[in-house]
């Protein structure tokens, strides 16, 4: 009988929000998937827990998973784990999951807490409709082809980033999202625990002179919606884009330039086109 695969999440800060629950799971597996052995022994000996762990992290996932598997496909349990926060949310742990489960082995959760989550409920930003947008890409023309993507978009936007990156990104999101106001968080649930509520410009004149630290949450107000605008669906978005492919536009064109007048994402467009 197949193991199990369970996704424990961890505390982002303060060690006092471990659950029970995820203690006993941590107590219980035959062995831990880490993304960083090191950090998660830390977590061990507050907890008085010593299990066996092997690594699994971006640079090592693709020679990991299938042995993973192999294991709880022959009957034992481990238990997902990263450095902070929930396992396969802007994470590699991501494909494991999807692995087990095309695998049909069993995958459980044990929720904990969450960096996005944590951060809105605090930052007083519009949270009935919001988008996770994880980390920008480091590649420049794909990190501007994902702001420019969301130049339009209504929903409250969320991301993380490396303070050594922080001024560079705000700057993108100045130069193709405008002047709009945010939220920057930092250290959740730790003694300087920070919310500062700010505009785009306002951060990027700040830490042009003052160099940030710790790990941010960056929550960007979306477009303002007027009483005269029309909100496009994706289906209204792929028909003008038919459209300006019927006037000689290519399918790439077409997708950029309905997503500039309806805000409905450009990939999405294009998805649909092909």
């Amino acid at each position: 009988m197949a193991g199990k695969l369970y996704v424990v999440g961890t505390p982002i800060g303060n060690l006092g929000d471990m659950s029970p629950r995820a203690v006993e799971t941590l107590e219980s597996v035959d062995f831990i998937a880490a993304e960083d052995t090191r950090v998660t022994v830390k977590l061990l000996n507050y907890l008085g827990i010593k299990k066996p762990m092997v690594s699994y992290h971006e640079h090592n996932k693709a020679s990991r998973h299938e042995s993973i598997a192999d294991r709880i496909a022959l009957g034992e349990t481990c238990a997902l784990v990263t450095d902070a926060g929930m396992p396969a949310i802007s994470d590699p742990g991501e494909d494991l999951v999807r692995y087990c489960r095309e695998r049909e082995l069993p995958v459980e959760s044990v929720p904990g807490p969450s960096a996005l989550i944590t951060a809105l409920s605090i930052s007083g930003m519009p949270s009935k409709r919001f988008s996770f947008e994880g980390f920008l890409s480091v590649d420049k023309k794909e990190r501007e082809q994902h702001l420019d993507e969301l130049r339009n978009d209504t929903h409250t936007l969320i991301f993380y980033e490396a303070p050594h990156k922080l001024t560079g990104t705000l700057r993108d999101m100045l130069k193709f999202l405008g002047d709009r106001k945010i939220a920057l968080v930092k250290e959740l649930t730790k003694l300087h625990e920070n919310c500062e509520l700010t505009t785009l410009s306002g951060a990027v004149e700040k830490y042009s002179a003052d160099q940030p630290r710790g790990e941010f949450v960056i929550i960007v107000s979306g477009v303002e919606k007027t009483d005269t605008q029309k909100e496009y669906t994706l289906e209204d978005a792929v028909e003008m884009a038919k459209g300006f492919i019927s006037d000689g536009m290519s399918p790439t064109a077409a997708a950029k330039s309905a997503a500039g007048l309806t805000g409905v994402r450009r990939n999405e467009i294009y998805k649909n086109l092909i």
